[in-house]
């Protein structure tokens, strides 16, 4: 394992211990799974290429699914695309007519990504680079800047919502070639959907419209249009926590929400949008219950069927569907050793503790709770985590007295509630 910056290793053990994914260093403890992750990197080349891609990462509480999630995030940064995520929840769905949706679109924009600022906020950059990029080709070729602009923007002219979209990118050039740096938040404040309504947005904006809760959709393939128009590759949108979609009490809500999931899937397999993909994280449930999850819309259900001759250990990663397969427990070695080396910055000779205590430590979960620890490791990882910090601060306990001491608890039969941040370790 490469050398771990200090800053890096204490965020990583900081999560871990927690029982959350860690925002950064993925890399140092990514494990197994590379059939999934090489599908996903052929999906980000794909939208790289003017292509689009969408796909259902499914998988039990614990098993991995955030940790999946950002981990492709952070390759859609690696490959130049931009990257918006947000976690679904009673106030953000995709659907909805009491401004649920534009929450949704609010938040993942706030945390959109590219590989300079990989911790999100990035739009005000973005927009920066476009005009910034406008005015100089406008130099070079003597040209009016706002004809290259224009130029430029064309193709969002030709969507729903990008003469307003336009308009706006216009308003923040003019804002910043006069230094009006409250007209210059006011056109950000619009592009995040943050006015609630249009005589807000008219009083401050030469617009007639905003973002709102039907247009969210729309509003994504023009975000994904404008960032190539700006010089990146494409828009990776990730949303997290589909299950709240299931738990929807109302049928109606829910049928509505599963309406605009097969608008959005029929448009990306049919073609019909560029440079724009979506992955989405849910349970079986979310996906296979005939009663509340996505196979009672047929239409869904139809699209969404694995297909019958991947059987007996087969798999089959075409579909949109992508089962995340449990850890092994030869995968689960590899990634305490890893943790094990996240402790020591990458130095071998400063490891807490020799190869038999990751098997020991392992042997001893395998007694207390049975397959389980690798099935669903989120309390296994967290309890591993926990005893390299006991023998990190306490130089002079031994570890094989320790084992017996941190061997995680049962996991729980019930489902975690959506917004405990417990959920979010998948690994």
């Amino acid at each position: 394992m490469s050398t771990i910056r200090r800053k890096d290793r204490d965020l990583i053990i900081q999560a871990l211990s927690a029982g959350v994914v860690p925002r950064v260093g993925l890399q140092h403890i990514q494990v197994g799974r590379s059939q999934e992750v090489g599908a996903l990197v052929r999906d980000i080349d794909r939208i790289a290429d003017a292509g689009s891609a969408v796909r259902f990462v499914i998988g039990e509480y614990g098993a991995g699914k955030t940790f999946f999630l950002n981990l492709v995030r952070l390759i859609a940064l690696e490959r130049k695309c931009v990257t918006i995520h947000a976690d679904l929840a009673p106030d953000r769905r995709l659907h909805a007519t009491g401004g649920q949706a534009r929450g949704l679109y609010a938040e993942a924009v706030r945390n959109m990504a590219t590989r300079t600022k990989p911790e999100g906020g990035a739009l005000p950059s973005i927009v920066e680079r476009f005009v910034t990029e406008c005015v100089r080709e406008a130099e070079d070729g003597g040209s009016p800047v706002e004809r290259v602009i224009d130029r430029r923007l064309t193709p969002l002219l030709e969507m729903l919502g990008g003469h307003d979209f336009s308009t706006v990118l216009k308003t923040y050039w003019r804002a910043h070639e006069d230094g009006d740096d409250s007209l210059k938040a006011a056109a950000l404040r619009w592009l995040r959907a943050e006015y609630p309504t249009k005589t807000e947005a008219r009083q401050a904006l030469p617009v007639r419209s905003i973002i709102d809760d039907a247009d969210v959709y729309d509003t994504f393939k023009l975000l994904s249009a404008f960032v190539r128009v700006a010089g990146y590759s494409g828009l990776l949108v990730v949303f997290d926590e589909m299950v709240n979609l299931y738990k929807l009490q109302s049928s109606q809500a829910r049928n509505q929400n599963y309406e605009q999931l097969l608008r959005m899937l029929n448009d990306v397999l049919q073609g019909n949008v560029e440079g724009l993909g979506f992955v989405f994280g849910g349970t079986p449930e979310f996906l296979l219950d005939s009663r509340r999850g996505l196979y009672s819309y047929k239409a869904l259900q139809s699209r969404l069927e694995e297909n019958s001759f991947a059987t007996e250990g087969r798999i089959d990663l075409s579909g949109p569907v992508i089962r995340l397969q449990s850890l092994s427990p030869e995968d689960l070695l590899v990634l305490l050793g890893n943790i094990r080396s996240v402790f020591a910055l990458g130095d071998a000779s400063a490891f807490l503790v020799p190869d038999e205590a990751k098997t020991a430590f392992m042997e001893h979960c395998n007694k207390r709770i049975g397959e389980a620890y690798f099935r669903t490791p989120r309390n296994t990882i967290k309890a591993f985590v926990q005893f390299l910090s006991v023998l990190e601060q306490n130089p002079d306990t031994q570890w094989h007295e320790l084992i017996g001491a941190v061997a995680p608890e049962r996991e729980e039969p019930e489902e975690p509630e959506a917004d405990d941040e417990l959920v979010d370790l998948r690994i």
